[in-house]
């Protein structure tokens, strides 16, 4: 089932606090997190957007600690999506001790 269009957009920025970044681990993390919800992700950062649910596209962003990643969700589960989401990068995507 795909989002309905007529859901507000929801947003969310995010500053990216772990060390190394926005590389694969981060990426897996973020996509399989929304993987587990209906509602559509965007992500953006540097003034580019990708598709929040693929790896490969979050790689693209080539995102470092102190840079402000934006979420935005549409779907009836957009406001536990971002919840989840706030979480998984304040905890520097469980990569920090």
């Amino acid at each position: 089932m795909s989002p309905d269009s007529d859901e507000p957009l929801l947003e969310v920025e995010l500053p990216i606090v772990n060390p190394t970044g926005l590389h694969a681990r981060p990426c897996h993390a973020i996509a399989s997190l929304a993987s587990g919800f209906e509602s559509s992700l965007l992500v953006g950062c540097h003034d580019r957007k990708v598709d929040g649910k693929s790896i490969l596209s979050l790689m693209t962003l080539s995102a470092a600690e102190g840079d402000v990643l934006r979420f935005e969700v549409r779907g009836q589960d957009g406001p536990g999506l971002l919840q989840a989401l706030s979480a998984l990068v304040a905890s520097g995507f469980q990569e920090m001790s």
